[in-house]
C-alpha cells in the first residue's frame, strides 16, 4: 500500500459504521416479528407473509455484486450513508402504506438498503485493517449486527403491542434515519486509506498468477463456508426453532408457552452469537490462523445440530447455544478471510460475492426444510444439517494449508 495514503483508525470508523447498522435493522426486525399476527393492520392475507419476509432476501442475491463493485470505483461514505436513508424510507413505507404492492416495494427497498449497508459495512472494515488484526475489528462489527436485530425484535415486538404496529413502524424509520445522520456527520471516507503498516495478505495476492488462483480459490471456500452456515442457522433452525419448541421442549414443563420459550431462544441464540463473533475473530488475529478458528467452528455446528436430534430437553437447549456460536464466529471470520484474501480494488466485489452467496443459503434453507419434513421429519432435517457442517469441514481441511501462506501464518 502506499505510504501516502491517509491512516483512519478503526476505532474512529467502528461506532458510526455499527450505529448506523444497528439502528437500520429496527424496521426489519420488527417486521419479522409482529407481522404474521398482524398481517391484517399492514392490509395483506396472512398467505402472502412469506413472500413479504422473504423478497428481500431474494433481491440481494441480484443486488450484493452490483453493490460490491460499486463500492471497489466510489466513495464508500457516499455510498453507505444513503443506503441508511434508503433503509428508512423503506420502514416508512410499511408504516405510511397498507396492501400487498405497496408493502412488497418497501421490502424491495430494504434489499437494495441492505445490500449497501452490509457489503458497505465489511467493506470499510476491511478498508481500515490488516490482517493481523482484521479478525477482531471484523467480530466487533458483527456485535453491532446482532445487537441491532435483537433490539428490533424484543422492541419492536414490545412498542407494537404498546403503540400499534403503525406507530412502531415509524419509530422505527426515525431511528433509522438517526443513524444515517451519525453516519453522515462522524463517519470518515475510507476508500483509497491505509490500515497503519502493510498488509502481507494484500502483497501476496496481487504478485503473479499462482497467488492469485489460490486467493481466489481461497474465496470460493469462504464464499461456501458463509452458504452453508447460512443455510443451517439462519435459514433452517431459525424457521424451524418452533416447531422444535412445539415438539420437543413444550412438553416439558418449562413453565413458558410455546410462542414466548421460542422468543426467548431467538433472543438467547442472537447474545450468544454476539459474543462468538468478536471472540473468534480476536481468536484468529492471536492464533494466525482463521482458518483453524472457522474449522473448530464447523465442528461445533455439527456437535449442535446433532443435540438438538436427541429428546432431552438440556440437550436441546445446548444444541441451540452451539448452534448460534457456530452462526456468529463463522460470519466474523469469512469477513476477515475475504479481506485477507481480496486486493483493497476488488475487496467490494469479493465481499459482494461472498454475502450472496450467504442470502442464497437463508433464503433456500426454510422452503428446502419444509418441503423435506414430510419425508424425513425434523430429525432429519437436523442430521442433514449437521451432514453439511462435517462437508464444509472436510473442505476447509483439505484446502486450508494450500492457502496458508495468505490467509494465516503472518
Amino acid at each position: 500500500m502506499s505510504k501516502d495514503k491517509a491512516f483512519v483508525h478503526p476505532a474512529k470508523v467502528l461506532f458510526p459504521l455499527g450505529l448506523g447498522t444497528a439502528l437500520s435493522l429496527m424496521g426489519d426486525a420488527t417486521l419479522y416479528t409482529v407481522l404474521p399476527t398482524h398481517a391484517a393492520e399492514a392490509g395483506i392475507a396472512l398467505s402472502s407473509v412469506g413472500i413479504i419476509l422473504s423478497v428481500n432476501r431474494a433481491v440481494r442475491v441480484f443486488l450484493n455484486r452490483p453493490a460490491g463493485l460499486a463500492y471497489d470505483r466510489w466513495s464508500h461514505r457516499r455510498l453507505f450513508v444513503p443506503a441508511l436513508f434508503i433503509g428508512a424510507l423503506s420502514t416508512a413505507v410499511y408504516a405510511a402504506t397498507r396492501g400487498f404492492w405497496p408493502l412488497l416495494v418497501g421490502r424491495l427497498l430494504w434489499g437494495l438498503a441492505w445490500s449497501g449497508i452490509w457489503v458497505g459495512g465489511a467493506t470499510i472494515i476491511m478498508d481500515v485493517t490488516t490482517a493481523k488484526n482484521r479478525g477482531r475489528w471484523t467480530g466487533l462489527h458483527q456485535t453491532w449486527f446482532f445487537l441491532g436485530a435483537a433490539l428490533g425484535s424484543f422492541a419492536g415486538g414490545l412498542l407494537t403491542d404498546r403503540v400499534g404496529y403503525t406507530t412502531t413502524m415509524w419509530i422505527g424509520a426515525t431511528l433509522t434515519a438517526l443513524g444515517g445522520l451519525v453516519a453522515f456527520f462522524l463517519l470518515p471516507e475510507t476508500r483509497s486509506t491505509r490500515s497503519g503498516a502493510d498488509d502481507p495478505v494484500v502483497e501476496g495476492v496481487i504478485e503473479g498468477d499462482r497467488p492469485r488462483l489460490r486467493a481466489r480459490r481461497g474465496l470460493w471456500i469462504t464464499a461456501s463456508l458463509q452458504g452453508i452456515n447460512r443455510f443451517v442457522t439462519a435459514g433452517v433452525l431459525a424457521a424451524t426453532l418452533g416447531l422444535l419448541v412445539r415438539d420437543r421442549l413444550a412438553s416439558a414443563d418449562l413453565g413458558l408457552g410455546v410462542a414466548t420459550l421460542t422468543g426467548v431462544l431467538m433472543a438467547g441464540r442472537t447474545l450468544f452469537s454476539m459474543a462468538a463473533a468478536p471472540l473468534a475473530g480476536t481468536m484468529s488475529d492471536w492464533l494466525g490462523s482463521r482458518w483453524r478458528v472457522a474449522a473448530w467452528g464447523l465442528v461445533i455446528g455439527a456437535i449442535s445440530m446433532v443435540l438438538v436430534t436427541w429428546n432431552a430437553p438440556a440437550a436441546i437447549l445446548v444444541g441451540i447455544s452451539l448452534g448460534a456460536v457456530t452462526g456468529g464466529s463463522v460470519q466474523a471470520l469469512v469477513v476477515a478471510l475475504t479481506g485477507d484474501l481480496a486486493s483493497q480494488t476488488q475487496r467490494g466485489h469479493a465481499i459482494g460475492l461472498v454475502h450472496t452467496v450467504g442470502d442464497l443459503g437463508s433464503a433456500v434453507g426454510p422452503p428446502v426444510a419444509y418441503a423435506l419434513l414430510p419425508g424425513i421429519g425434523l430429525h432429519g432435517v437436523y442430521l442433514l444439517c449437521a451432514g453439511l457442517f462435517v462437508a464444509e469441514l472436510m473442505l476447509v481441511l483439505k484446502s486450508a494449508p494450500a492457502l496458508t501462506s495468505f490467509a494465516e501464518g503472518l
